[in-house]
């Protein structure tokens, strides 16, 4: 079994069961006044938590595609431990953001793999900025996409209203960015070389 896989199936095993019990997912999705509470565990485990199927299958759906083609890259350099420490620290990184903005709101919840996912997807993107992405069946290159992604996460999250934490798509992506830049500087020249020869 594959990192990504066993990624997908924990979270499939943990998401699942709070579809059904409120007690569990109020146990595990992020909320602030919890984290101050000492409940330092939920900057890991709202990952690991989702609304509903739809949301859970979207994440993992993307997860699966794009997880699977950078985990060999990833373990090459990094290992295996070091694969998973990237996803989770994409978690933590991605929700930070949110919290020092809501830590203070009783009202403020998240969950979601959202924010690792897009660190996932990101970090492919630096990759294979050319790569065909099929959004809803239509075809886009990679890069085109991570624009039009990264605009309308920016302009979603200053509307507001949709209950849908576009800060942590936005944070994730970057922390997936800066990663594998740091994991790897030869891929900032590589994307530019990519960018430029189309």
């Amino acid at each position: 079994m594959t990192l990504t896989l066993l990624l997908i199936v924990v979270t499939c095993a943990v998401s699942i069961p709070c579809f059904t019990n409120h007690r569990l997912i109020e146990k595990l999705l992020f909320w602030p006044p919890a984290v101050a509470r000492g409940q330092i565990y939920r900057f890991v485990t709202h990952g690991f938590v989702h609304a509903n199927g739809a949301h859970l299958f979207f994440n993992m759906f993307t997860l699966f595609f794009f997880g699977r083609a950078i985990e060999r890259f990833f373990v090459s350099y990094i290992g295996a431990a070091g694969f998973i420490g990237f996803y989770l620290g994409a978690i933590i990184v991605a929700i930070v953001p949110s919290y020092l903005a809501h830590r203070n709101d009783p009202n403020y919840r998240s969950l979601g793999a959202s924010g690792a996912v897009s660190a996932v997807l990101f970090a492919f993107i630096l990759a294979a900025p050319w790569t065909t992405l099929y959004v809803l069946i239509i075809p886009v290159p990679a890069i085109v996409f991570a624009i039009i992604y990264t605009a309308w996460s920016i302009y979603a999250g200053r509307r507001g209203g949709d209950n849908v934490n576009h800060s942590a798509h936005l944070w994730g992506a970057a922390y997936g960015i800066v990663f594998a830049l740091l994991m790897e500087p030869a891929l900032g020249p590589r994307f530019l070389e990519q960018i430029v020869a189309f």
